[in-house]
């Protein structure tokens, strides 16, 4: 949800040579929407040959509406820790509604970044390198960004996307569900899912997998 971009360095390096990547960073000084940042990424994604898009989390609806306009040369769509649908439900959605201008006031401790995000035993590195993020994007944006996410409803969208699907479930998420999982494959049977060992930072700590599935997942597209 910080949306800097600088935690996906290790997936990044992963990725095999032969599969160029580029990350779209959202800016950290000034709140856009859904629909606004649907508009930043689309002026970045025209591409004259094929390619994938790749979203964790707080952008996975961001990349089901873009998917669903079916740009010219998109092969497929990979969802890493994702929903079609708010993951916060019930009371604990209004309430975390309410509180938004304030839950970001204050940094985010160590031991909120392990049980919620990292994982348990994730290494100091790591922790510091999510904090750090955090901390960069000012307390107004992540508080208009949780909003988005807790009103967001995609499903119609998914519905209209024309390219395969590959969905990687994080088996120790505490963020989002597996019904968020079950949501898209009620609407999209054919969705490919692998479920890995990890917290919800799954492209932060299991890197190489993510990306050896993503490789396998784009090789298959091409050869379709």
């Amino acid at each position: 949800m910080d949306g800097t971009g600088g935690l996906f360095a290790d997936f990044i390096t992963a990725l095999p040579a032969d599969l160029q990547a580029e990350i779209i960073r959202y800016p950290t000084d000034h709140f856009l929407s859904y629909a606004e940042l649907a508009d930043l990424v689309r002026s970045r994604i025209a591409s004259p040959g094929p390619f994938a898009l790749v979203a964790e989390s707080f952008s996975t609806p961001l990349a089901i509406r873009l998917a669903a306009e079916n740009p010219t040369n998109l092969k497929g769509l990979v969802l890493c820790a994702g929903f079609a649908r708010s993951p916060v439900r019930g009371l604990l959605r209004s309430v975390l509604w309410w509180l938004a201008p304030i839950l970001f006031r204050f940094a985010l401790p160590s031991f909120g970044v392990r049980l919620l995000l990292a994982g348990i035993d994730a290494p100091d590195s790591l922790v510091d390198n999510v904090r750090a993020a955090v901390s960069s994007v000012r307390p107004s944006v992540f508080a208009g960004r949780l909003r988005g996410l807790l009103d967001c409803d995609v499903q119609w969208e998914l519905a209209r996307i024309g390219v395969p699907i590959l969905y990687l479930r994080a088996k120790q998420d505490r963020l989002v569900s597996a019904r968020r999982l079950e949501d898209i494959l009620r609407i999209r049977l054919e969705t490919k899912v692998a479920v890995l060992d990890g917290p919800h930072l799954l492209l932060q700590r299991r890197p190489e997998v993510a990306a050896g599935l993503a490789r396998e997942f784009v090789m298959k597209l091409s050869e379709d």
